[in-house]
């Protein structure tokens, strides 16, 4: 690690050399928002940023998330959302045990999520790590060869297609109503209003127009396993009050599994896409 004051106020700590920095600071700058616009540039430029040791509660949160941009209305109770494996905590556990492979979220959305921010509440004794890659740097590093082949290409991403990774063998009741969701084709190639350029891979990507369902599955794990590589990764490894922020939009990420009755709880709050796809 190598450490580098940036400002009177915030002190940056890359993590890896290609994904991920620690920011320390204190949570009166983070509510302020005085330090908003550089937190939003680190984030772009390194995929996830971290604030260890923080005490704060969930409106302090959500505050801190309104200063980097517009949280997601719905979105749990008053902006937090209560990610847990326990049905009991969260009606919707099942699905969310889609979040154990890599993906990015919204990819059926018109806009995408900006950003996540998460916070350690409770944790498991075992797993429960959250990895993320970078995609901008996955698509920067790929030979020119690979960069002509998928340019144009176009993915069509679905619900349906990431729940067969939890349960492969549906009932055709579950299977009516993941088809019933809908989808959306997306160019394999994300060119942002930057100008860089991200792949959109992940367990939504269903398959590629135009190709042999063979061609299109061997392209689509060849290109994850190339983004996951582990140049491209961090693996976090969670403390109570962590609060970590990842960027939704050049990232994608996944848990390492643990069980339901572990008690891990993390508080999640959504800033809105800002950048369309299509």
């Amino acid at each position: 690690m190598t450490t580098n004051p940036v400002s009177e106020k915030v002190e940056v700590i890359d993590l890896t050399p290609r994904i991920g920095s620690e920011l320390r600071t204190d949570v009166d700058t983070l509510l302020s928002g005085s330090a908003s616009e550089f937190i939003r540039e680190v984030l772009d430029q390194r995929g996830v940023v971290l604030f260890r040791g923080l005490t704060i509660d969930d409106q302090q949160q959500v505050a801190i998330a309104k200063t980097l941009g517009t949280t997601v209305d719905g979105e749990g109770e008053d902006g937090i959302y209560k990610v847990s494996f326990d049905p009991e905590v969260n009606q919707r556990a099942d699905y969310l045990k889609g979040s154990m492979f890599w993906h990015f979220d919204g990819s059926v959305q018109p806009y995408p999520n900006l950003a996540a921010i998460l916070r350690a509440v409770r944790l498991a004794d075992t797993g429960g790590q959250t990895e993320f890659c970078n995609t901008y740097a996955a698509y920067e590093d790929l030979p020119d060869a690979d960069k002509e082949l998928i340019a144009d290409l176009r993915v069509v991403h679905s619900a349906e297609r990431s729940q067969y990774y939890v349960r492969p063998e549906m009932s055709y009741a579950e299977l009516e109503f993941w088809q019933k969701q809908p989808t959306k084709t997306c160019p394999m190639v994300w060119t942002h209003r930057s100008g860089r350029k991200s792949l959109l891979l992940g367990a939504t990507a269903d398959y590629v127009v135009g190709m042999s369902p063979e061609e299109s599955r061997a392209l689509l794990t060849r290109l994850r396993d190339w983004s996951t590589q582990p140049q491209y990764v961090y693996q976090h490894e969670w403390q109570v009050g962590d609060l970590l922020i990842w960027s939704n939009t050049g990232t994608m990420h996944r848990v390492l599994p643990y069980t339901a009755d572990s008690g891990r709880l993390m508080h999640r709050t959504i800033l809105a896409g800002e950048e369309a796809l299509h």
